[in-house]
């Protein structure tokens, strides 16, 4: 599992698609707190659209159920992410999610399966 990111980046590399799009591949399973994946970067050394797209990614994720798991509401997903501030994800992008969170639950819902 944690090498879908290296092999996702080794794919599209080359392919023209530009250097955010690489760094969202690469390092969006990087955690603020540097114990992420796959190069271990912490704070700021994580490129910020891959830090915008760890977000969205855990709330997308735990929203849909899973074989393992089942959906979690907006107001579960919202709370797990608020407490990963400074942990799994930046601290200001946490401060912007406290304001645009229902906009995710809007987004989310509009395309439920």
């Amino acid at each position: 599992m944690k090498l879908h990111t290296l092999k996702g980046w080794r794919i599209i590399q080359g392919l023209g698609l530009g250097t955010i799009a690489e760094n969202i591949i690469h390092y969006h399973h990087e955690k603020w707190d540097g114990s992420g994946y796959p190069e271990g970067l912490k704070g700021e050394q994580i490129p910020i659209e891959a830090r915008i797209l760890a977000l969205a990614d855990v709330y997308d994720a735990l929203r849909q159920k899973r074989v393992y798991k089942p959906g979690f509401s907006h107001e579960h997903a919202c709370g797990v992410i608020l407490e990963g501030a400074g942990k799994h994800f930046d601290p200001q992008l946490i401060a912007l999610f406290r304001q645009l969170h229902p906009k995710f639950r809007d987004i989310y819902d509009a395309r439920a399966d």
